[in-house]
């Protein structure tokens, strides 16, 4: 299977040297980002292309990565649709509107291609999908990050956000696409807390899911990416995990 990245920041690097290792499972052949030093630099560790413009890719790709941001996937994965090539999204924070989200799963049935969105830096997504088949009666996030990786200054805990994750979203759309990822696994727009902790040093967020299931609670402590710190390393782990799995014979959760 071939590959293309769109947007060369931290997740497509850690993708990247995984494909160097021979732990990947499919073939990054090509490679797109504003900064043509950035998409340089990955491609050329793996013998990969650069293009000028993502259309250059799209007749020699079978699926394409986006991992550059909520603007992209507004303004590029139409194209990689409407060539009927597969994508996975990483900005899932997009797909909170919901016009374009049935704009993009339109294209997507028109055109015989799909839409990835990898669990990304959280865990239970598998089970909180389970648990939306039966009734969801609350649905909670709580997020605290360093306050460099919310792009703040804070010299003690600040809540920073604290309402519905639609509004979350585009006021921290590099920040809080596990809001989006829950949320659309829910079936609904969950509560959202953010707060800014100087006294912790990773990305931590507390799910909790309360329905006719029972009850789920999940707290996930992520390393940040050296490269963004706003990224956190499972996030692009989870990508890479999606990709494998398209070529497994055995299939765990959904």
């Amino acid at each position: 299977m071939n590959v293309g990245i769109l947007g060369c920041g931290a997740i497509a690097n850690i993708i990247t040297n995984f494909a160097v290792e021979g732990k990947l499972g499919v073939d990054l052949t090509f490679f797109y980002d504003r900064d043509m030093e950035r998409a340089e630099n990955l491609a050329s560790q793996v013998d990969g292309t650069v293009v000028l413009n993502i259309e250059n890719m799209l007749e020699k790709v079978d699926l394409v990565i986006e991992a550059a941001s909520p603007q992209a996937v507004s303004e590029t994965v139409p194209q990689v649709l409407e060539h009927g090539v597969d994508i996975i999204i990483m900005s899932i924070g997009a797909l909170m509107d919901p016009k374009l989200r049935e704009k993009l799963k339109t294209l997507a049935s028109k055109n015989n291609a799909k839409i990835y969105a990898p669990s990304g830096a959280i865990v239970g997504i598998d089970g909180i999908k389970a648990a939306s088949i039966g009734k969801i009666e609350s649905a909670t996030l709580v997020t605290r990050k360093p306050p460099r990786s919310l792009g703040v200054s804070a010299d003690e805990e600040t809540i920073l956000y604290e309402g519905k994750a639609g509004d979350a979203v585009l006021k921290f759309p590099m920040n809080i696409n596990v809001a989006a990822a829950i949320s659309l696994a829910c079936g609904r727009e969950i509560d959202v807390k953010i707060i800014a902790d100087p006294a912790v040093d990773r990305n931590i967020h507390e799910v909790h899911i309360v329905g006719d299931f029972g009850e789920i609670t999940t707290i996930t402590q992520n390393i940040r990416c050296s490269i963004n710190p706003k990224t956190s390393v499972m996030a692009a782990y989870s990508a890479i995990k999606l990709l494998n799995g398209l070529n497994e014979t055995l299939r765990i959760g959904t």
